[in-house]
């Protein structure tokens, strides 16, 4: 059975990632907080904001995932595990 290849990824990039995120994040919240107009519309600003980063993060986890699906260690596993299953047969007693 082999191994998925783990990318590595730095510290610092890492760091560099999320530092740039909560900057963007604060600048546009501030941004909003500052802007000169009536609390309806600063509300409906933050409501977008909130749903931009929402569906941000669920972007990525889709991205993420599709790779993944897409690796030939995890083609090679689930061809295996598809054939376990379509040998099994859950009426024979006589399997374990």
């Amino acid at each position: 059975m082999t191994t998925p290849v783990q990318r590595p990824m730095t510290a610092a990039f890492f760091v560099q990632a999320a530092l740039s995120f909560a900057l963007a994040l604060v600048s546009v919240a501030v941004g909003i907080a500052w802007l000169p107009v009536d609390s309806w519309q600063r509300g409906f600003l933050a409501l977008g904001l909130v749903f931009l980063v929402s569906s941000t993060f669920t972007l990525a986890k889709c991205v993420r995932d599709r790779q993944e699906s897409q690796e030939v260690t995890h083609r090679v596993d689930q061809a295996r595990i598809d054939k376990i299953l379509s040998e099994h047969d859950p009426f024979d007693l006589k399997q374990p």
